[in-house]
């Protein structure tokens, strides 16, 4: 395959490039798939599966968090008590409510 590159656009050249890009990721994917097939069948072959022998422990799920108070305007408005506090929550407790007003 010869492609003549001098007589190609910068958009074609940058458009070459991309689409090169995502073939060598693409060829690197299915590399890694193929290993990884053959790796687990070798390891069922002998007994074992490839978690085990790699030391590797089975993904968890995480399940969400429950919510632990309510926006006073729209209960339908919920915070968990985790991470940033919401807007509604800080302009409540600077009108003097507290946390346990909010408390769902």
């Amino acid at each position: 395959m010869n492609i003549d590159l001098n007589a190609l656009s910068l958009k074609e050249l940058k458009d070459l490039q991309s689409q090169v890009a995502k073939a060598i990721a693409g060829f690197e994917d299915r590399r890694k798939r193929e290993a990884l097939v053959e790796l687990e069948e070798k390891a069922r072959a002998m007994g074992f599966s490839l978690a085990e022998l790699t030391g590797a422990a089975p993904m968890r799920k995480r399940t969400p968090s429950t919510a632990k108070y309510a926006n006073p305007a729209n209960k339908a408005d919920t915070w968990s008590g985790r991470g940033r506090k919401p807007r509604w929550f800080s302009e409540a407790l600077a009108k003097g409510k507290k946390p346990d007003d909010m408390a769902i």
